[in-house]
């Protein structure tokens, strides 16, 4: 990739996940830039990638890449699309990082260009750990394609999908951390407060998730089985509740975030 240039823009969460997998992974370009409208988000960036290029406008730097990150949230899309849609290099290729803007959408809004990539970032790819499904429009041949895997390779795996799913992949494997980490970090608390030191309880909480994902996936059990591979089930009279709560919520915002 050292012959490359790539650009991000918006310099947020998702922007830096990705710098810290590629520095994570030793991956070098010919230039990196990322443009964001506030000047302490790209203070922060550079304090901790020092070797990017960083403004705020939407400068040649940014546009005339070869790769073109599209990192700014969804209320945003298509004002940033309009503004750059006569000044993209016509090789580069967008890769929008958004749901709810299909394909046809983002080409639709970029006046007819084509070259465009949705990837699904994730949290775990901050150490290189993500499952990113994504999506290539047609006019992107298999030879670029390719390419272009190799580069998210490093955010973790990367596997094409049909661009109907992206928004399901969304909801259940990008947010889906947050379902459960406030939880795993309660469970090292409670560990703590029982009398474990916190290497013990971050190891505890560490080797039960880590065990029970795989007795769960890998044990050829069904599900009745494993739930009752343990007995007392202390929490057990509140389950309807909280699966009411996945109904409710994730359904809704479901139907917020599909084309």
């Amino acid at each position: 990739m050292e012959n490359k240039s790539i650009s991000f823009i918006g310099g947020g969460r998702i922007t830096k996940i990705f710098l810290t997998a590629l520095k994570l992974k030793g991956v070098d370009f010919r230039q990196i830039s990322v443009i964001d409208t506030n000047p302490e988000v790209l203070k922060t960036l550079s304090s901790k990638f020092p070797k990017i290029v960083t403004g705020t406008t939407l400068s040649e730097d940014v546009l005339k890449a070869d790769i073109i990150f599209l990192a700014v949230h969804p209320p945003v899309i298509a004002d940033t699309l309009t503004n750059v849609k006569a000044k993209i290099n016509s090789s580069a290729v967008i890769v929008s990082l958004a749901p709810k803007f299909t394909i046809e959408k983002i080409s639709a809004l970029l006046g007819g260009f084509d070259r465009i990539v949705r990837l699904l970032p994730l949290a775990s790819s901050v150490i290189g750990e993500g499952y990113n499904p994504v999506v290539f429009s047609n006019v992107l041949g298999r030879e670029e394609r390719n390419n272009l895997l190799k580069l998210f390779n490093n955010f973790g795996k990367t596997f094409e999908v049909a661009e109907s799913k992206v928004e399901a992949y969304a909801l259940i494997v990008a947010m889906g951390p947050t379902y459960l980490w406030f939880q795993y970090y309660k469970l090292i608390e409670l560990a703590k407060s029982f009398g474990m030191d916190e290497k013990e309880a971050i190891d505890a909480v560490k080797n039960m998730i880590n065990a029970s994902s795989k007795t769960m996936f890998e044990s050829s059990l069904n599900k009745d089985e494993v739930i009752d591979l343990i007995p007392v089930k202390p929490i057990v009279e509140h389950e309807a509740e909280i699966l009411k709560l996945y109904d409710e919520k994730l359904n809704g915002l479901f139907q917020k975030i599909k084309p």
